[in-house]
Order: C-alpha cells, then sequence, then structure tokens
C-alpha cells in the first residue's frame, strides 16, 4: 500500500506559498485590487472594527478605488448598494465624481436611490476626501435631476434627515421649480415667502395640523409630526399609516408612547410587519429583521415578535436550497463579538458580527434539514439544530455559544476526522484565522485541511464568506473556491450559482462584473 504521509507531503508542497499575514498575525492570501474593493465595498461601514479603524478603512478604499479600473469602480458602486449598503456606494460613486464624470452620470441614479444616498454622496464629495470641495456642474445637475423625478409625497419624504438636510440641497444645486406647486414648496422649504395655495396637499395638511392639533394627524413621514409632542392617539395614527421600514425601526418608539395600549393595534402592526406584499415592496432582507427583533424592548407584544419571525420566513427566500449535503459552520471566536457594522459611540449597532454569521447559518438550515452545523472557534462546538424551529429562534442559540480564538481550519479538519462526506462547505467568519499558523509549511491550516477533504470528495465545493472588510483571505479563488464578502440576500445568490456551478472562473468578481453600464 502507498505511504500516505509520503504523499500528502507531496500534496503539500504543491500549495502555492501565502503572500501575506492578516490583521490578526496569520498567514494569508492578499486579494487582487479588484477583489479587495469589492470585499470592502460590500461589509465596510467606514467605522471602527476589532482589527481596524475608520481611518484605516477610508484610506484602504480610496487607494483600491483610484487602483481599478473606472468602469470597474462604477459596477463595485452599483453591486454594493443592490447589496443594500449605504456609505460604500457613495464613497464610490464620489470618487467617481472626480475620474469619470460621464460615467458618474450613467450610474448615479442607480445608486443614488433613496434620499439618504443622495445626501451621503454630497457630504462625502463635499468633505474634500476624494480630492474635491465642492459639487461642480455634474453632480449639481444630476441631484437637480433626481429632485425633478419626485413626486409630491416622495419630495416630501426627502425633506427628513439632515447633514445635509434637503433645504441643504435646493441652497446648493438651485433646482428650476417647473411649476407654481413646486415652487411654492422649495420657497417653503427654505424659509421664504410662497403662495401657501399652491403647496402640495400633503404639506397644506402638514400647516394646518401644525396649526390645529385637533385635526386629523395628515399622512406625512412620521419624522415630521415627531418634532413636537404627540399624544397617545396621535401616535398611535402615525403607526397606522407608517410604511413597513418605518414601522420595523420604529416598535421601541411605539411602545414608549403607548400604542400597542390602543385597541387593535397590535394586531395591525403584526400583519403588517408579516405582509408578504409589504415585504417585498419595502426590499426587506434577513439582517434588518435580525436587527428588529434584537432590538425590541420587552414591552413589544408577542404577536409583534412572532410577525418579525414570520417575515424572516419569508425574507429567506434566496437562501439556496441544496440538493447535497450541506455543512454550515459559523464562526463564533472572541473577534466575532464586534459590532457587524463598526463602533459609531452611541449608534454602535446591537448587532455583532456572530449574531449574523448566526442568522445566515440558521438560514441555511432552514432551507436545507439536511445540512449540518459546526460552529468553531479554536475549538468546535457542539450544537444540534432543529430545522424546524425557526430561523431567529436557532441564530439565537448559535449567537450564545461560547467563544475562543479563530481557527478557521478546525471545521474542516473536524470533518476530516470523521472522514465526513459533504459537497458544499459555507465557511461563515471575519477570516482572521491566527491560532493555526505554521511558518514552515506551505498553503494555510484551511487550504491544507481543504485539499486533504478534496482528496476524499473530489467534487466538494468551499465557500468562505466574509463579514468584515480586510484585503486577504485563508483559501485564494480557485474552482472549487469561492470567497465573497457581505451580510445581504445576494450573498445567498451568488453562493447557489457556485453551488450549481453557474459562475464564471472569475467567480464574485465576474458577478459584479456583469452589471451593465
Amino acid at each position: 500500500m502507498a505511504n500516505k504521509s509520503l504523499f500528502q507531503s507531496v500534496m503539500g508542497a504543491l500549495l502555492p506559498k501565502p503572500d501575506t499575514t492578516n490583521a490578526a498575525g496569520g498567514a494569508a492570501f492578499a486579494l487582487s485590487p479588484k477583489h479587495a474593493l469589492a470585499q470592502y465595498a460590500a461589509t465596510g461601514c467606514l467605522n471602527g472594527t476589532f482589527y481596524a479603524e475608520a481611518k484605516d478603512q477610508l484610506d484602504t478604499v480610496l487607494t483600491l478605488a483610484n487602483a481599478v479600473p473606472v468602469d470597474f469602480l462604477a459596477k463595485v458602486a452599483i453591486h454594493a448598494r443592490s447589496g443594500h449598503m449605504k456609505d460604500l456606494p457613495a464613497l464610490l460613486l464620489a470618487v467617481l465624481a472626480v475620474r469619470d464624470v460621464q460615467l458618474l452620470k450613467k450610474v448615479f441614479a442607480r445608486v443614488c436611490d433613496t434620499p439618504k444616498m443622495v445626501r451621503t454622496f454630497v457630504q462625502i464629495l463635499r468633505s474634500g476626501v476624494t480630492g474635491r470641495k465642492s459639487l461642480g456642474t455634474a453632480p449639481k445637475k444630476l441631484v437637480r435631476a433626481w429632485m425633478e423625478r419626485l413626486d409630491d409625497e416622495r419630495l416630501l419624504g426627502a425633506t427628513v434627515g439632515n447633514d445635509p438636510s434637503f433645504a441643504d440641497l435646493v441652497k446648493m444645486v438651485h433646482p428650476k421649480p417647473q411649476d407654481a406647486t413646486r415652487r411654492a414648496f422649495y420657497a417653503w422649504l427654505i424659509g421664504r415667502e410662497h403662495d401657501a395655495a399652491a403647496l402640495p396637499a400633503p404639506v397644506q395638511a402638514f400647516e394646518a395640523w401644525k396649526q390645529d392639533r385637533s385635526r386629523p394627524v395628515p399622512d406625512v413621514p412620521f419624522q415630521l409630526l415627531t418634532s413636537a409632542p404627540l399624544d397617545t392617539a396621535a401616535w398611535a395614527a402615525v403607526a397606522r399609516q407608517s410604511p413597513w421600514q418605518a414601522t420595523r425601526m420604529n416598535l421601541n418608539a411605539f411602545v414608549r408612547h403607548g400604542v400597542f395600549q390602543v385597541d387593535g393595534m397590535a394586531d395591525l402592526v403584526a400583519k403588517r410587519l408579516r405582509d408578504p406584499a409589504a415585504i417585498a415592496k419595502a426590499r426587506v432582507f434577513p439582517y434588518q429583521l435580525l436587527v428588529a427583533f434584537m432590538q425590541a424592548d420587552a414591552g413589544v407584544p408577542t404577536q409583534v415578535r412572532d410577525a418579525l419571525q414570520d417575515a424572516m420566513e419569508i425574507a429567506i427566500a434566496n437562501v439556496p436550497a441544496v440538493e447535497a449535503q450541506c455543512v454550515v459552520c459559523p464562526d463564533v471566536s472572541g473577534s466575532m463579538h464586534s459590532p457587524i457594522t463598526g463602533r459609531r459611540g452611541s449608534g454602535t449597532s446591537t448587532v455583532r458580527c456572530i449574531d449574523v454569521a448566526a442568522l445566515m447559518a440558521a438560514a441555511v438550515v432552514r432551507r436545507n434539514p439536511r445540512a449540518e452545523v459546526l460552529p468553531f472557534s479554536d475549538t468546535i462546538a457542539d450544537i444540534r439544530l432543529n430545522p424546524r424551529d425557526t430561523v431567529l429562534t436557532n441564530a439565537q442559540r448559535l449567537a450564545g455559544l461560547p467563544s475562543g480564538g479563530t481557527d478557521c481550519s478546525a471545521p474542516v479538519a473536524e470533518l476530516n476526522r470523521r472522514k465526513a462526506k459533504a459537497e458544499l462547505i459555507i465557511l461563515v467568519s471575519d477570516n482572521e484565522s491566527w491560532i493555526d499558523r505554521n511558518p514552515h509549511e506551505r498553503g494555510t491550516a484551511l487550504l491544507r485541511e481543504w485539499q486533504a477533504f478534496r482528496a476524499r470528495n473530489p467534487g466538494a465545493k468551499l465557500v468562505c464568506l466574509d463579514l468584515q472588510p480586510n484585503g486577504a483571505v485563508q483559501a485564494p479563488d480557485r474552482p472549487d473556491i469561492l470567497n465573497i464578502g457581505g451580510f445581504s440576500d445576494e450573498v445567498f445568490t451568488t453562493i447557489a450559482a457556485f453551488a450549481e456551478g453557474r459562475l464564471a472562473s472569475d467567480h464574485w468578481i465576474g458577478v459584479v462584473e456583469q452589471a451593465v453600464l
């Protein structure tokens, strides 16, 4: 019989040599500028993380954004926005405003698709970090055109928010009103004389309500109404007419102001939250529901909490259902306890990386009842999930596991120890493996264990899903290995395509490149 250790040594000698170290000091493979930019764009928050400060992230993104071709820069901005990212797509658009104005014109509306995105783009561009401090002619025209496309209802909604405010934008870009209604609105917004009778109907109703609070509460963005004290009846009216996302984000406010004490309001809110049509219209993705569930006060009624869980079951429709045996491995190490969107002072999210990793693992199990879960840090945690439990229930169990150091090779090593069979392994981590470092061996521990696993499972594929912005991986891309970043449902779509053999040789970067400019 052939000497197994000899052949293992030969196989290890053929592995590529790591060319960098990660933020934790472990051996790693550097990503190409294109891949690194996509990784930062899909996960970056421009806030301090466990391994990097906000300024470090900004400097890295700016360097990468200026190193890639402009068409790829534009495509990354589009792709990141389709994954519901906010600050990074706006930053990339601001870089594009300096590098290629004509391309900026082509993609502006696809990235700046909400008032918040427009304000963020303007704020970043005027900050000077991308090389200019004024908007310039082309960006001003784009913001003006965006204003002109808004109907009266959306125009009023756009007035919510600051830094810059909508009034600031009007003063910057000087929109040209096309009719008396829009002329009156702009004048009203910036505090100039105007024809009150020409104002849009929602604004007239709002102004009338401010003068006489006994009038019915107008159907306007609730943020406009709450600038002054409201009684319980008024808050209940706000809750009745709130859209889906505003409802999700204000459950605790409804508790504080007694909304759920009003007969029928808890049932009304619950019905809205679990409405499939409303969920689709609001472009809900699982992370948002996790945030709402975790941040909900104890006073949020049981039926409303249950509705969030029902909404989650609807929102995970994009999670791949894999016919073959799947193993999902969430990282539960110490660094994964840092906030998923970074440190933002009082605005720091209560949702941690470990919560998102647990959510993704639980979602895979819900859609793939035969899937095995192997949570890891520097050891393997022993847990059995019931695929019939809700996604949020299983996510809470996973997130509560004890933590340790990071060894990304641990779950694959455990599968090798058991001589297990599987066709798809999904590793959900911050990718900062360090305990398994060995400077005397080629490859990384994960890559070596994967080689051994593939020898026993020739058709198997490995997905390394990274939740944090960084520029290095434990196993470089190849036909059987996919590195991808992010935590939106777009990630699940790409994983499904990889598992089914529908991705090109450049994997995730190929998906980004598919965007049409």
